[in-house]
Parts: C-alpha cells; sequence; structure tokens
C-alpha cells in the first residue's frame, strides 16, 4: 500500500507524516495552498482566548464580524453570509441552486454538492482556476465564482460580478484552516436570506469571529500580490534550476512535472499535490512555502531530483 497515496483534496500533510512515523510538526505540507506571507494568526488566537475567555464559553454571535468584512469588501451586509470555510459556502449554493456547468479540470467539491452536472446550467468557475491557477479572462461569464484565491492573485477581494455568486476563503487568505471560515455574497439579498435559512445555527465558531477585525486590520491584498508574485517567479526559477519542469501561474502555487514526485518527496518531510485525481497524471501542485521554509524545500527537491 503506498502510504503516501493522495486523498481526495490537499491539506493531508499531517496523515502523511503519521503513516511515514515522521512528526508532524516538522511536515512542510505544500499540498494547501495557502498564504505564505499571511499573519502569526495562532499566536493572535491565543493572546484573543487569553483576554477574552468569553469567545469559547458563550454561544458565537458572527453579526458583527460579518458586518466588518463587507464593508472590507465593499458590498452590502444583507448580501454577506459567513461561513464555516469556502466548503461551507459551496455546499449551501449548491443546494440553493442545485445545477451546475463544470469545464474540467476544475475543483472537485463542485461534482461533490451539485445534485445535476449539466452544460445547459450556470457554470461554476474557481478564479483563478484551482489547479491550473490562471485567471479567468474580463469577458468570461460564470453563475457562481470561487474566488478563494482571487485576493492573493489580484490584490483586490473580488473581481466584482455582481449578479453572480461569489465565494471567498478566509481559510485561505489567513492561513488558518483549522478555523474554518468563509463567505458568499450573493446576488441579492433574498439570495442571501435563502442561505442562511439552511445554515445550522452558531455555524463560525466565536474564536474566528472574534478576530476578523483584528486579522483585517493587517490584511494586506496588494502588498501579498506583489510579494507572492515575486516569490512564485524566484521559487520556479529554483526549481527549474534544478531540473524540473515548471509551469507559473497566477496564484500562490507553481505547477510542476515529475514522476512520483508526491512520494519521492513525503520522506523528507515535504507534501505536494498530485494531480492525477483531476486528470493531469505526472503533474503536482506545488504551494509556495513560506519564507522561512523555502530553502529546505529546495533541499528536498534537490535531493530527488538527483
Amino acid at each position: 500500500m503506498n502510504l503516501t497515496a493522495p486523498g481526495p483534496h490537499g491539506g493531508d500533510g499531517r496523515r502523511v507524516a503519521a503513516a511515514l512515523g515522521l512528526d508532524p510538526a516538522t511536515m512542510i505540507d505544500l499540498s494547501a495552498s495557502l498564504n505564505p506571507f499571511a499573519p502569526d494568526v495562532a499566536s493572535m488566537a491565543a493572546d484573543c482566548v487569553r483576554h477574552r475567555p468569553d469567545v469559547v464559553s458563550a454561544y458565537p454571535d458572527a453579526g458583527p464580524a460579518a458586518r466588518a468584512l463587507a464593508a472590507a469588501i465593499g458590498v452590502d451586509d444583507d448580501r454577506l453570509v459567513l461561513t464555516n470555510g469556502g466548503a461551507e459556502a459551496i455546499a449551501l449554493v449548491a443546494a440553493d441552486a442545485p445545477a451546475g456547468a463544470i469545464a474540467d479540470p476544475e475543483f472537485s467539491l463542485y461534482r461533490r454538492h451539485l445534485a445535476a452536472v449539466t452544460t445547459n446550467a450556470p457554470r461554476w468557475r474557481s478564479n483563478p482556476s484551482n489547479p491550473l491557477g490562471t485567471l479567468a479572462g474580463p469577458d468570461e461569464l460564470a453563475g457562481v465564482w470561487d474566488e478563494a484565491f482571487y485576493p492573493l492573485a489580484t490584490g483586490r477581494w473580488t473581481r466584482g460580478d455582481a449578479a453572480a455568486w461569489r465565494l471567498g476563503s478566509l481559510t485561505k487568505l489567513w492561513a488558518c484552516p483549522g478555523l474554518r471560515l468563509g463567505y458568499a455574497i450573493a446576488p441579492d439579498a433574498a439570495a442571501a436570506a435563502r442561505l442562511r435559512a439552511r445554515q445550522p445555527q452558531w455555524a463560525v465558531n466565536g474564536l474566528i469571529a472574534a478576530l476578523v477585525p483584528e486579522l483585517l486590520a493587517v490584511t494586506d491584498l496588494a502588498g501579498w500580490q506583489h510579494a507572492i508574485g515575486a516569490a512564485r517567479q524566484r521559487f520556479a526559477a529554483e526549481l527549474g534550476s534544478l531540473g524540473f519542469s515548471v509551469t507559473g501561474t497566477h496564484a500562490n502555487w507553481v505547477l510542476v512535472d515529475g514522476h512520483d514526485l508526491r512520494t519521492r518527496l513525503a520522506p523528507n518531510g515535504i507534501v505536494v499535490r498530485d494531480l492525477a485525481s483531476f486528470g493531469l497524471d505526472g503533474r503536482f501542485r506545488v504551494a509556495l512555502p513560506r519564507p522561512t521554509e523555502v530553502d529546505r524545500v529546495l533541499a528536498a527537491f534537490a535531493a530527488v531530483a538527483r
């Protein structure tokens, strides 16, 4: 049995570490594409709990966080719904509009939650594309735009298609997948109300809701986009110098060709996303590492290149 075989999604570094007998804390998981320049949310969360224990002991009220986020994005707060990660936003919208069109390769959660995938339905489109990392052209249309990586690719919250659903993932933006926070921007207030009616009560936990204003205060979309672009160019060049075929993207990852690259990198403590499940055999999505991790990641690639 291949202990490093990929699951249906990225972010499985802890599972791979356990299978190989490695310390999960030492694993660099580049199968999940998170913002490498995000603030230290763990320290902020610890401080929040220490000074505001009610974020754990009381039932959460996500209303103030939702209003703060709507103001930051520049949308009416009655059209924005905070969700338990981007995954819940996808599930809720798919329940509200259960038929959709998908052009593969595309993020797998759409097919999981849509009741019907058909060509004559509104298109679901990740932007930039996951996994290819390409931005949609200005004239392209969709009924649902998944903008999980759009802020990091463009330095803006949204492309602004007001007539479409727009979904976001603050999990990706702030690199805090354990805290689960996403959102849906509805075409109108009535559509947002339908989502809230489907949503479980207290879907968003009190800790991340309390952190939203503080995290918005240190969010620098334009700065992060610039830093990611420069880091992506350097990272791709370094991998290319090691002999790997690398395809650049508009997103916070690169695409790397190689034979069984995930299995060969894992014993070195590096996990990458095998794109075989997207129909892209021999291609791997490699998230940009944090600046403190780059040297170790490149050393691991150099070892398997040899």
